[in-house]
């Protein structure tokens, strides 16, 4: 069940994710339970070591880092839309759409599947702006209308794969704009632009949940919205900037992505959803609303790629990686409800 949120005497909410305290030189069980899952991180990679010594070298990290990035972009969303008690599972295909919309409208024609509408330099706005305006048509619906949010971006999650695969035609975008390609090969000094663009939003995410007003917010209205209705809080906007905000990082994720593959497929994104739940759960995140913080999801994430990079390493058929990773998930999930505490609905 989720937590019920007290306001407190000035309208103000306790933040669920604010920063450590110490109370008699512990910390607090709510931030013990944000390090869950750093023991299985650190064995994983103790693991990974005996398995391959090209585990911890640092390009091979590096790999790992640049790969995780842009799924951990969608993980952050999620996670932000979560804590609200909402969810958002149209996620995945605007990771997709977005960048497939700049890819179609700045791409030459006859030489990638484009239209060439546009010149290349739009190729971002683009892509941001389509995220922004899928994520406005989830919150219209969502909140304006009252809808329920899981039907309606189940719905909102077939519409937009429908239209990417409508606007290539079943193809795959190439030859795609510089400018587009730049978040996903681009370098700063020595580490992947989508390593330190993924870094950055996290920290970010810890900030704005665990130390704002917006944060207290979210969780306030994850936690129990009739209270935070009584506490002043203005629901609704706090509600349309999640589910926006969660679209929009959706999309620079599929945009990193496409730069580092040098493509749009028309299939991209698809399952990725999945990936990102488990994540956000192992990571300590309620499905329910009001629990949850950026860095334990940036840990559930973390350890799904180094778990998938040790099997790679270790020769496992791709056949079965599939499977043992969802076993894993599981077992993690199960371990890390142990550590961490009682278990979630």
């Amino acid at each position: 069940m989720s937590e019920t949120v007290t306001a407190t005497a000035d309208g103000a909410t306790p933040a669920a994710g604010r920063a450590p305290r110490r109370t008699g030189g512990r910390l607090t069980v709510a931030r013990l339970r944000d390090l869950a899952l750093v023991p299985a991180i650190v064995l994983i990679a103790i693991v990974g070591q005996i398995v391959n010594p090209v585990f911890l070298q640092p390009d091979n990290l590096i790999n790992i880092g640049q790969t995780m990035s842009e799924i951990a972009l969608l993980v952050l969303a999620q996670t932000m839309v979560l804590v609200a008690g909402k969810m958002d599972l149209s996620l995945e295909s605007t990771f997709g759409l977005a960048p497939g919309v700049a890819a179609w409208l700045t791409v030459a024609p006859g030489a990638g599947h484009g239209t060439g509408l546009l010149p290349g330099a739009w190729a971002i706005p683009v892509t941001l702006l389509a995220g922004t305006l899928i994520g406005v048509a989830n919150a219209a619906l969502i909140v304006r209308f009252g809808l329920h949010g899981f039907i309606v971006t189940l719905g909102m999650l077939i519409v937009l794969r429908g239209l990417l695969t409508g606007i290539s035609g079943g193809q795959t975008f190439f030859n795609l704009p510089e400018s587009m390609m730049y978040p996903g090969t681009a370098v700063w000094f020595g580490v992947p632009a989508s390593i330190w663009i993924c870094v950055v939003a996290f920290v970010a995410g810890i900030v704005l949940l665990g130390y704002t007003g917006f944060g207290r917010s979210l969780y306030a209205i994850g936690g129990n919205v009739d209270a935070a209705k009584a506490a002043g809080i203005r629901t609704d906007r706090v509600l349309w900037i999640a589910l926006v905000g969660a679209s929009t990082l959706a999309a620079l994720g599929g945009l990193m992505l496409s730069g580092r593959l040098a493509s749009v497929a028309a299939s991209q994104g698809n399952g990725a959803i999945f990936t990102v739940f488990a994540a956000a759960v192992i990571g300590g995140v309620s499905l329910n609303g009001g629990k949850g913080t950026m860095f334990g999801a940036f840990t559930g994430i973390l350890l799904l790629f180094m778990i998938q990079n040790v099997l790679t390493l270790a020769g496992v058929p791709a056949q079965w990686i599939g499977a043992l990773n969802g076993a894993i998930i599981i077992i993690a999930l199960v371990v890390s409800r142990i550590t961490g505490g009682k278990a979630q609905e």
